[in-house]
């Protein structure tokens, strides 16, 4: 889910921008700011392995569509703590719950 709103979110620019994405997943943030994405598309979408070949990257599909995005747009990935009273991460989870069917 994260990963969707991220791409959504930079879809819906008209145009190349500078964005600042504040996200509680840390997967997220740290797939972009520590280089796992490059490493993970250099490896053939395998994860680094200490012994062998590594495991493949889940949600591939979802990584490429951000690549496309990060090569669209200047983006600078921060990481919020979730449920910590960081207002829009607070609206943010607000909004997505309201959402889930019941």
């Amino acid at each position: 889910m994260e990963l969707t709103a991220i791409i959504k979110g930079l879809e819906a620019l008209s145009r190349p921008c500078e964005v600042e994405v504040y996200s509680d997943s840390r997967y997220a943030v740290d797939a972009v700011n520590k280089g796992w994405l490059e490493n993970w598309q250099s490896n053939g979408w395998r994860k680094a392995a200490r012994k062998g070949q590594g495991k493949p990257v889940l949600n591939q599909d979802l990584w490429e569509q951000l690549l496309a995005q990060l090569d669209r747009h200047q983006v600078r990935f921060n990481w919020v703590r979730g449920h910590s009273g960081h207002a829009e991460n607070e609206r943010a989870d607000r909004l997505a719950v309201s959402r889930i069917p019941l």
